[in-house]
């Protein structure tokens, strides 16, 4: 195995693997929300699988290309619903680092992801134990432009 080299593909390179890894498997990112568990997306990770990493690491590159985004954490508390809407500005992807979510009839549990295209509408609901996600987004869900007016004794970070 060659030796760990984190700069040997640029972005774009990056860009074109994953649209050759999503025609070879069938997947449209843009028809509607995607998530780890689908067939087509197992198959397109199964393709990005990443040669160039550390000894005793796997690394996959997922089949989702955002341009400039924002990050966010969140903490749902169990069994909350959370109701259809959408991102208007831009699509975005949830990955689940602890418990779980129902969304259209499916569990994703930590180490699963969800991809919401811009405009598209999705549900979903909270797991029984909670669950904290992260959000990769190309657009601000954050509230309002002023953080003092949306900052009112706030609960504290946790991890």
């Amino acid at each position: 195995m060659a030796e760990f080299n984190p700069n040997k593909v640029t972005f774009e390179d990056g860009v074109k693997r994953v649209q050759a890894a999503l025609k070879k498997a069938g997947l449209d990112m843009n028809k509607g929300i995607v998530t780890s568990r689908d067939r087509a997306a197992i198959e397109a990770t199964k393709l990005l699988t990443v040669p160039n990493v550390p000894k005793g690491f796997i690394k996959w590159q997922l089949p989702i290309v955002l341009q400039p985004s924002q990050l966010f954490l969140s903490v749902g508390n169990a069994n909350v619903e959370v109701k259809e809407h959408s991102h208007d500005e831009g699509a975005g992807v949830r990955f689940i680092i602890s418990g779980s979510i129902q969304h259209d009839g499916r569990e994703l549990i930590a180490g699963d992801w969800m991809y919401i295209p811009k405009g598209q509408k999705y549900s979903f609901t909270v797991g029984p134990h909670g669950a904290t996600m992260g959000y990769c987004y190309c657009c601000c869900c954050a509230g309002s432009i002023n953080i003092g007016e949306d900052v009112i004794n706030p609960n504290p970070f946790v991890r």
